[in-house]
């Protein structure tokens, strides 16, 4: 097996991409293995590390299809549900509480 080259933070040289980079130009890494990683120090843990795509291997995000958009809709649709009240919730319920805020906390809402 190979290793991959490793490149210190802000010393990649072009033609390389982070996932989200390649995201911002409209590109997805297009099933090419990852090219090289980028670490960034810190002070008491392991560094971070970010991969590295080659930008010229990248092929163009998918576009969105109505079936897609569909989908989308109905699954965010669905986190906005309360599994308690099964009311529509106005937001995205967050999944450590797992229920609208007035099931959450019935009677702070019964005093004010």
């Amino acid at each position: 097996m190979a290793t991959l080259p490793v490149y210190r933070w802000r010393l990649a040289p072009d033609g390389y991409a982070t996932y989200r980079q390649l995201r911002a130009l409209g590109l997805r890494p297009g099933g090419q293995d990852v090219a090289a990683q980028l670490e960034r120090p810190r002070r008491r843990r392991g560094p971070l590390v970010a991969y590295l795509y080659l930008i010229d291997q990248a092929k163009p995000v998918r576009p969105m299809t109505p079936a897609r958009w569909a989908a989308l809709a109905k699954a965010n649709t669905a986190r906005r549900i309360c599994p308690e009240c099964r009311r529509d919730a106005g937001y995205v319920i967050p999944p450590a509480l797992g229920m609208c805020g007035v099931c959450a906390a019935p009677e702070e809402q019964r005093a004010a």
